[in-house]
């Protein structure tokens, strides 16, 4: 596993190190590690059941961890209580207070710390002017919309002004629309607020969009931490490559030629530029190719028959499907150079050297 750099200046916000929680026979997280620099974004992503609500819910302390710690600006939070952690958490159903308006909801948690009313008052009307709420001051949760109501979620968190903040999936009841608007709206309060901020989705586009730093999971622990390009650029495994890139990096099986510079695969004798770390004739390999990395041949080169299968044109550019050596393909081409092609049509394809990846069958690791 890879882990993140801490950024120039900044200290450590966030560190959890081999926690590990387990209900009955379900293992949530296994064995995780990670460290957040202050002021940063960093995205936990994966599919359902990964890990991920269990992670944020042991840095709220909601939940104790069976093993491991938790530190908090270099303190040790591990068995502390929730108060006092610095933590706000936005859930998923952004639990709202339907009694009350906008105004109480975001008043609710000051009350609670018993601020001043002044100075509750202000920290309202500053918060409902930042998340364009001024006019909805007065209404009831039930009388907004979706996206009127996730920014309450975030702004009853925000007033609080946490040192981390913590987002549970927190666009997965809004509209296409309004999850591409509340992306922009939450990168620009994390500029303006400074804060640290751990985010959990499943998307991969808000993953990538929205993340300074991802740690991709599977099975409760991580697989790789890293920049998107890190990630797209440099997977250290075939998971990661299968779930970072749209479309998704293609990978076929292959083996290991004498020379263990080579490789047999469907598509023929394939050299990657780059060489693997350690390769033994006659291993089995996965190869992986971006649809990117993959585009019509010209004239005279070498090249790989294939066949047209499907085309999904998509404004400026077509993902165009072929079968070739019985593997179907992805490729990415420009609109102007798909609109000739037909489904059926016969295609010579050349794969671009410096950008296959070659990765262990068996353990999925990273050999280039």
């Amino acid at each position: 596993m890879t882990q993140a750099s801490p950024g120039a200046g900044n200290g450590i916000a966030l560190r959890l190190d081999r926690v590990s929680k387990t209900y009955g026979s379900v293992r949530a997280v296994h064995d995780l590690s990670f460290a957040v620099d202050e002021g940063r974004f960093f995205v936990l992503f994966g599919p359902s059941s990964v890990g991920k609500t269990t992670t944020l819910r042991t840095i709220a302390g909601l939940v104790p961890p069976d093993s491991g710690t938790v530190e908090i600006g270099g303190k040790d939070v591990t068995r502390a209580p929730i108060m006092g952690r610095g933590i706000s958490m936005v859930f998923q159903s952004f639990a709202l207070y339907p009694h009350l308006n906008v105004y109480d909801n975001f008043a609710y948690p000051l009350r609670e710390e018993k601020t001043a009313r002044g100075e509750i008052d202000k920290r309202v009307n500053e918060t409902a002017e930042i998340l364009k709420l001024t006019h909805r001051l007065r209404a009831k949760p039930a009388t907004l919309s979706g996206g009127e109501q996730q920014r309450v979620a975030l702004g009853r968190s925000l007033i609080r002004r946490p040192k981390i903040l913590l987002l549970d999936e927190p666009l997965t009841n809004l509209d296409a629309k309004l999850r591409h608007e509340t992306r922009a709206e939450l990168k620009r309060l994390h500029r303006q607020f400074g804060m640290t901020v751990i985010y959990a989705t499943p998307d991969e586009l808000e993953a990538l969009s929205m993340g300074e730093e991802i740690a991709v999971m599977r099975d409760g622990s991580i697989v790789q931490i890293g920049t998107p390009d890190e990630l797209y650029e440099r997977p250290v495994h075939a998971y990661v490559a299968s779930k970072i890139g749209s479309p998704h990096m293609n990978l076929f099986k292959a083996s290991v030629r004498a020379d263990a510079k080579s490789f047999d695969t469907p598509l023929g004798t394939l050299v990657p530029a780059a060489p693997c770390k350690t390769a033994n004739a006659g291993e089995a390999v996965l190869i992986g190719i971006r649809p990117s990395d993959i585009r019509l041949a010209a004239k005279g080169e070498a090249a790989v028959a294939s066949k047209v299968h499907l085309l999904e044109p998509l404004g400026d550019i077509t993902i165009v499907s072929v079968e070739a050596g019985g593997e179907m393909l992805r490729m990415v081409l420009p609109e102007a150079t798909a609109a000739s092609i037909r489904t059926g049509d016969s295609a010579s394809i050349a794969i671009d050297s410096r950008k296959i990846h070659v990765f262990d069958a068996a353990s999925g690791q990273a050999m280039t």
